[in-house]
């Protein structure tokens, strides 16, 4: 039984593959965490507040409500981390208006469904990603 290789074609394909899906993939993961949401912003100084005010709680609540409180503090901590991560996005941008049409043919993805994802037309124009194609 002869063992069986694949040629530089194929692992330059596979290559291209991975990194348009990563630009795409980092490009997603920027907008769907910075996507403007209905309601008053919280700062860092309101957030920490909030978990001032449950650790205050914590030692006199009974075990489930413990247990609810640490969840939320835990929710609150990651909220507020995410207040301090900002992803450089005309990098991301740049990588998925490169990369997108590609990735987006490859998987059948159509026009309507990066429009449903929340992904702006003029960013759409930019990586060459039309309604017909």
């Amino acid at each position: 039984m002869s063992e069986r290789t694949m040629s530089d074609e194929h692992k330059a394909a596979i290559a291209a593959g991975r990194i348009e899906a990563a630009a795409v993939r980092d490009y997603l993961e920027a907008l769907e965490t910075h996507r403007p949401r209905p309601g008053r912003r919280q700062s860092a100084e309101s957030l920490n507040a909030k978990k001032d005010a449950i650790d205050a709680q914590i030692a006199e609540a009974k075990p489930i409500k413990r247990l609810l409180l640490m969840q939320e503090r835990r929710d609150i901590e990651a909220a507020i981390e995410a207040l301090q991560v900002e992803p450089d996005m005309a990098s991301v941008e740049e990588g998925f208006v490169t990369h997108a049409a590609n990735y987006g043919r490859r998987k059948g993805i159509q026009y309507a469904t990066w429009r449903e994802f929340g992904v702006a037309a003029d960013m759409l124009a930019r990586a060459g990603i039309t309604r017909g194609g």
